[in-house]
């Protein structure tokens, strides 16, 4: 079968631990609307208030595990996409791998012995969310892991790799080992901008992955960031995507593409120098229940649509939908089966 294991992802697997909360809440520990963040110190002890919380909820997530598992629903062909990242050894873990399964994603964790798996606090107010990721566990990946016979194999295997920039916190010696051997064999190499510290303080490395990236996504925040860190003097996020695209490639194989999400506004496409515009699906405030895995839901639609070779057309609707139907639910999860035509 073309599609088995045809879809890798690489990144910070969390487990989510999502609650309502309320403005106070997010003031007592300094955090920000709608805002993706590494927790700090003085973030600590709110994971345990939050665990008190009768409304909290347990979700395997992480950016780019959330897509992978959404692009696997959506494709519905059993061991199509598999996932490197690393877990604690303990009842986290183990929920995660049980989640996984489920999932139908085929992972390969690098268990670590001392950090406990990675958690990220989902702070929902007003059905916006505010990431804090403790990423514990998460940030023990190391590229050794990744070049076990049994692991390379699935490098080997898949023809598209998807990275969260996230990951380029933890390990950019193993993003650039898939990145070079995607330029090298004619692979699709994406990544997402992810979050708008990522374009700030981890601007070095994600400059060195960026010519190997075929496709960027990331929403018109982190885009509006990553232009005024490259000192390009534009808010314009069309002209933002376009500049993106057309950044040096280390291979000619591909042309890159830039595909900026703008919440309720239109997806930004941006490839030859041209924009596209493509309409979300609107949904009536009171049907949403919380935004949290909204952009990631939108890429592993995308990818389940990219990976059988479907026009773009086709990509960004299917993103629209997993998108519309993570945002009626709590946290990145959906029903058994897609109703995508």
């Amino acid at each position: 079968m073309a599609y088995e294991r045809v879809l890798l992802g690489m990144g910070n697997p969390l487990l989510d631990i999502s609650a309502v909360v309320d403005d106070e809440f997010l003031t007592k520990y300094d955090i920000k609307p709608n805002n993706a963040i590494l927790a700090e110190d003085k973030h600590l002890p709110m994971y345990e208030e939050m665990a008190s919380k009768s409304n909290v909820e347990y979700i395997a997530g992480g950016a780019t595990q959330n897509s992978i598992k959404i692009a696997q629903w959506m494709l519905q062909v059993p061991d199509a996409t598999s996932y490197i990242g690393s877990i604690g050894k303990d009842k986290f873990g183990e929920e995660m791998k049980k989640n996984s399964k489920l999932a139908g994603v085929n992972v390969q964790y690098y268990e670590d012995d001392k950090a406990p798996t990675g958690t990220c606090a989902v702070c929902v107010v007003g059905g916006e969310r505010s990431l804090v990721a403790n990423l514990s566990a998460a940030n023990c990946y190391k590229s050794e892991h990744l070049k076990q016979p049994e692991n390379w194999a699935l490098v080997e295997k898949a023809k598209y790799f998807y990275i969260a920039g996230f990951f380029l916190t933890v390990s950019p010696e193993s993003i650039q080992l898939v990145a070079e051997h995607a330029a090298a064999n004619n692979k699709v190499f994406m990544m997402n901008l992810s979050a708008p510290f990522i374009c700030e303080f981890f601007k070095d490395v994600q400059e060195k992955a960026l010519p190997y990236m075929d496709y960027v996504f990331g929403n018109e925040t982190e885009a509006r960031t990553f232009s005024r860190v490259h000192g390009w003097e534009t808010d314009n996020v069309e002209e933002i995507a376009i500049k993106i695209s057309q950044l040096p490639k280390a291979s000619g194989a591909h042309k890159r593409i830039t595909v900026i999400t703008q919440g309720a506004d239109p997806v930004v496409v941006a490839q030859d120098g041209k924009v596209k515009l493509y309409p979300v699906i609107l949904l009536p405030k009171e049907k949403l229940v919380d935004t949290n895995g909204a952009g990631d839901a939108f890429v592993g639609g995308f990818l389940s649509q990219l990976v059988q070779e479907k026009p773009m057309e086709d990509c960004v609707r299917a993103g629209c939908y997993a998108a519309n139907v993570v945002i009626q639910r709590s946290g990145c999860s959906y029903p058994e089966k897609p109703d995508f035509h």
